[in-house]
């Protein structure tokens, strides 16, 4: 009978309480199923080893695919940039012209161009101002043993595969 790793866990967990209540005395019946739950463990951790090895090669052949589709998109978007220069030029040298259903000109628009922002009187300019912890600070002070309100230093535990 296939086990999912958490009864797997639970059962060692149970069998090991069964051992503390016996005062350490070790049953061949306790022995024999510590025995069978060890041998599921190691079976059940190596498949799930195997599978988070081959999901992290799929996340980094993801990466690999992302990264080469947005060279692409660049490229493509440098292209379409370069046509419409060029179309442009076209219009601005022959004047509007039809092709087919397709009419090319030009319509004008306008931009705001600012050379220095520094000049400009403050009701002409928008400060953003963002916030954020200082964490590398605040880790740094704990550690020193101050009290900081609202902040400790957490311990986790994380998954170490060699």
């Amino acid at each position: 009978m296939k086990q999912s790793l958490y009864n797997i866990t639970e059962q060692q967990r149970y069998l090991l309480s069964e051992i503390e209540l016996m005062e350490g005395e070790l049953t061949p019946e306790l022995e024999e199923q510590l025995t069978i739950t060890a041998t599921q463990l190691e079976s059940k951790s190596i498949a799930y080893l195997e599978v988070i090895t081959s999901r992290e090669s799929f996340n980094s052949a993801i990466d690999i695919e992302i990264k080469r589709l947005q060279a692409l998109k660049k490229r493509n978007s440098n292209l379409v940039s370069r046509l419409k220069e060029n179309l442009l030029f076209a219009v601005k040298t022959f004047g509007d012209f039809e092709v087919g259903f397709s009419k090319f000109g030009t319509r004008k628009s306008t931009t705001v161009e600012v050379e220095d922002i520094n000049m400009l009187p403050k009701e002409y300019k928008t400060i953003k101002v963002t916030e954020s912890a200082n964490k590398a600070a605040i880790k740094k002070a704990l550690q020193a043993g101050e009290d900081i309100e609202g902040c400790y230093i957490k311990e986790n535990q994380n998954l170490k595969i060699n």
